[in-house]
């Protein structure tokens, strides 16, 4: 069955959620955080996360902005920097303007040409969603940016994957998901998705149910594999 719609996760797939603490330490002043911004980022990252998860088995819904920064704190207490309000506030700023990764726009640009509807399914919150969406300026080839808010409750929770389908009224192997997060490409494909796992830092593939049809470390050949005669096969 042919791909009509191209969906991709946000956060880590299309935007770098690194960009903020690495962008900011290359100006700080601040050693003690020069020293251990990957750690803080990927505490960050890791907690932000398993609130999500958590919020969503115990039904305590808070939106993802409120999550990212209940994850911040703990990372920088963790990493002894919960003293410096300053630099709280700098990376909760700069986390509205995440940059994307290089061959973002280009890749959606083609798929755009290649005619196929393109979408972003994510946990964020309609408002951090839409300026991640304009800072990197790929408003115009999107046609839906759908958020979790809309059903209250996170990944992996299949009303969410839902949104897609209400969205473009497709079936579900027309649709090509795409994302960074081993556990939502299985999520996405135990729900019904062709789903393609950009494993930027080669990590090996979770013990899930439903595994991923493709494994890429970027996002350059999503059109072409789109428009495959393989995908269509499945």
């Amino acid at each position: 069955m042919p791909i009509k719609a191209v969906v991709f996760d946000a956060y880590g797939t299309l935007f770098d959620v690194s960009a903020a603490a690495r962008e900011l330490a290359l100006e700080s002043e601040n050693k003690q955080f020069k020293n251990c911004w990957i750690k803080l980022a990927t505490d960050w990252r890791l907690k932000q996360l398993q609130y999500t998860w958590l919020r969503a088995i115990m039904k305590d819904h808070k939106d993802f902005w409120s999550v990212t920064e209940d994850g911040l704190d703990w990372a920088m207490e963790q990493n002894g920097l919960s003293f410096d309000s300053e630099l709280r506030d700098q990376l909760l700023r700069l986390y509205w303007n995440l940059s994307p990764y290089p061959e973002v726009k280009k890749m959606l640009q083609d798929l755009k040409e290649d005619g196929f509807l393109t979408a972003i399914l994510s946990n964020g919150s309609p408002q951090m969603l839409g300026a991640a969406v304009e800072s990197a300026g790929i408003s115009a080839v999107l046609d839906a940016v759908l958020s979790v808010e809309d059903v209250g409750v996170f990944k992996p929770d299949p009303l969410v994957y839902e949104l897609i389908e209400k969205r473009f009224g497709c079936k579900r192997l027309e649709v090509l998901f795409v994302s960074s997060n081993g556990w939502d490409v299985s999520a996405g494909a135990g729900f019904g998705f062709k789903t393609v796992w950009v494993n930027r830092s080669g990590e090996p593939v979770d013990r899930l149910s439903a595994r991923p049809l493709k494994i890429l470390e970027t996002l350059v050949s999503i059109p072409k594999l789109a428009s495959s005669s393989e995908l269509a096969s499945f």
